[in-house]
């Protein structure tokens, strides 16, 4: 009788990063804690794992990273005050963190990369599939990628990297694959990978996002990865091996997304993905659009 393959459980999310681009914001702030409207956007990553059934979450984190822990631990103080106050409401969304998932936390110690703080999970995760999570893209809950990328990997085994189409001349900021199509229209089966291109180089315009469902095996392929591109431990290289050579740890398939992803690791999107997540808030969404509407207009006017 065939076995079924593991059911997988863990999600990795790598967290330890200065976010020098959110200076002086993370001086002392972690730039996972900066709020998404209302809710740090380390949480939207953290519901969307549990959203996809993973319900084990390691975070990769570094010097300066307790605000991490602390907010998804309980705060006795606040919920004591807060129940007192009769206020239900800001109790359940103080709560909400807590109870997402069963939550553990490792630090990277020397930053190395990429592949580095995810052969850091390798202890934690040992011979199973897991998730990798990136914090700073953040896909919208109405657009479930990670549960498409999940039900591909315990079908065709191997792993899964998330794909999504950019302008050609913006390729150089991500990793690029190389594919070839498979019977699904999402998705491709992944030939070669290579870091950051030059434009004429590249050999497609799709763009590797911050989602991967991985074999174990790559953990053994990042120990032996020299340091690559900008002296870091590249997941791109070690994964370009298991494209090469399936007998290693299974076929590596791409999910091309179409969906909503929102950047918060630059400035401008970081502002943007605000913006569009208030628009379509039913709490906030009415008045804050009709305020946008009148600032528009009155920019439009202005000499």
């Amino acid at each position: 009788m065939t076995q079924s393959p593991p059911r997988i459980t863990k999600a990795v999310i790598p967290a330890a990063g200065l976010g020098t681009r959110f200076l002086p914001a993370t001086k002392a702030t972690p730039k996972e804690m900066l709020p998404v409207v209302d809710k740090p956007a380390i949480q939207y990553v953290v519901e969307e794992a549990v959203a996809a059934g993973l319900s084990d979450v390691l975070m990769i984190t570094g010097r300066n990273k307790r605000p991490l822990e602390d907010h998804f631990d309980r705060n006795y103080e606040l919920e004591e005050a807060l129940s007192r106050k009769g206020d239900e409401a800001r109790l359940a969304k103080v709560r909400e963190s807590s109870d997402l998932a069963a939550m553990h936390y490792v630090r990277q110690g020397d930053p190395r990369g990429l592949g580095h703080a995810v052969l850091c999970a390798a202890p934690h995760v040992g011979e199973q599939p897991f998730a990798v999570l990136l914090g700073d893209d953040l896909i919208d809950a109405r657009d479930p990628l990670l549960s498409r990328m999940v039900e591909i990997q315990e079908r065709e085994g191997g792993s899964v990297i998330a794909l999504m189409e950019v302008d050609p001349s913006q390729i150089h900021l991500y990793g690029c694959a190389a594919v070839e199509p498979t019977g699904h229209g999402d998705v491709v089966r992944i030939t070669g990978l290579v870091e950051k291109p030059d434009p004429a180089d590249a050999p497609s315009n799709l763009a590797i996002i911050g989602r991967y469902v991985l074999d174990p095996a790559v953990f053994a392929i990042l120990r032996q990865t020299e340091p690559g591109r900008g002296g870091e431990i590249q997941l791109t290289d070690a994964l370009q091996q298991l494209a090469a050579d399936e007998k290693v740890g299974g076929p590596v398939h791409g999910v091309v997304f179409k969906g909503r992803r929102y950047d918060t690791g630059d400035r401008g999107d970081y502002l943007r993905a605000i913006v569009r997540l208030a628009c379509e808030r039913e709490d906030l969404g009415p008045d804050f659009k009709a305020w946008l509407r009148s600032y528009v207009t009155e920019e439009m006017q202005a000499p």
